[in-house]
């Protein structure tokens, strides 16, 4: 917003005419009527009494920490591609007009990063003259720099993403590591991007462990999903995508090389659902036997890299344990409460 349609804005507000503004501050209303209208500037000194007059602060008045709406921010962006392209290709003019947008609104962040992303983007699919590359990329990493300091964790993860990038693909592997400590340990793409710099750098040990541990993660968290979508579909009796999802459950096990456990565990689900009493009692005796072999994961060529503790025997005794105490819910397995194999099985 333009300091005018600041003042229009507030002296409205304070329920002013122009002329009563203009009387106060000892100009004519022709003037002010020029400032709201853009054709011309208040004078410096006349700042500080325009802000106490009209009950705000000089940093409101200048629009220091106007916060632009993402339909405002997306028309200015807009407007950045549209100088760029509209006659050719004006790199030069775009990063011009992009300046002027910023130099106006300073502190909004999303807006420099906005634009930062846009023009380096174009710049990175364009070839432009190799002279100017340097100043250029000089100009989008000082807007990085300028978003990193945000007090919004996505505004500042962004914008390290970006200047990660940047040094990555020069090479500058050593510079490119610094802004992985603006990611949250807990994000994902923090350990991606540590991994790929091993492999950059031919640390191949690391490299190998990291990616295996991001694929082993990836399959808990993927699991789980399945787990939680298909008790969604359990609850809407939606049998056919109940079955489609044990099956990819199944798959996704095999895939992840996990072992026989986690393979056959979803499929338990629907033994229950539909009452088959001869397909529950089978898949929970491979369960009760797989405990044995609850860590064949850590056999596969998948995760060789990486170290797992060998699981205790009172571990896997107490798993067994709660496995059977599991079965003996009657409100779950009630159905097998006559069969001599369940009987069997959970005394």
């Amino acid at each position: 917003m333009q300091i005018g349609q600041i003042i229009r804005e507030y002296r409205k507000k304070k329920e002013l005419t122009q002329e009563e503004m203009a009387n106060r501050l000892g100009v004519t209303a022709p003037a002010v009527n020029k400032w709201e209208n853009g054709n011309s500037m208040p004078d410096i000194t006349l700042l500080a009494p325009i802000a106490r007059l009209l009950g705000i602060s000089l940093d409101t008045l200048l629009s220091f920490h106007e916060e632009l709406t993402k339909e405002e921010i997306t028309a200015i962006i807009c407007k950045t591609e549209a100088v760029l392209t509209e006659h050719g290709f004006d790199f030069e003019a775009a990063v011009t007009y992009a300046k002027e947008q910023i130099a106006q609104y300073p502190n909004c962040e999303e807006l420099i990063l906005g634009i930062a992303l846009t023009l380096e983007g174009w710049r990175i699919m364009k070839m432009i003259d190799e002279a100017a590359v340097e100043e250029y990329d000089s100009v989008f990493n000082g807007w990085y720099m300028r978003a990193l300091s945000s007090d919004r964790e996505e505004i500042r993860t962004r914008a390290a993403e970006a200047l990660y990038g940047f040094y990555f693909r020069k090479e500058q592997y050593t510079k490119a590591e610094e802004y992985l400590a603006y990611f949250s340990e807990q994000n994902p793409e923090r350990k991606m991007r540590q991994a790929n710099l091993y492999y950059a750098t031919n640390r191949k040990a690391e490299a190998y462990r990291t990616y295996e541990e991001l694929l082993f993660s990836q399959y808990q968290m993927t699991n789980i999903l399945f787990h939680h979508i298909m008790m969604l579909a359990m609850q809407d009796n939606d049998k056919k995508k109940v079955h489609a999802l044990a099956e990819k459950q199944s798959e996704l096990a095999r895939t992840f090389e996990m072992g026989e456990y986690y393979e056959i565990s979803g499929q338990l689900e629907i033994a229950v659902m539909e009452k088959d009493a001869d397909a529950a009692l089978e898949i929970m005796e491979k369960m009760i036997s797989g405990i044995e072999r609850i860590d064949d994961f850590s056999r596969s060529f998948l995760y060789e890299h990486m170290a797992f503790r060998k699981p205790r025997e009172v571990f896997q005794a107490e798993m067994k344990n709660n496995l059977l105490r599991s079965f003996r819910d009657e409100e779950t397995y009630g159905f097998l409460i006559n069969d001599k194999r369940w009987q069997e099985l959970v005394k």
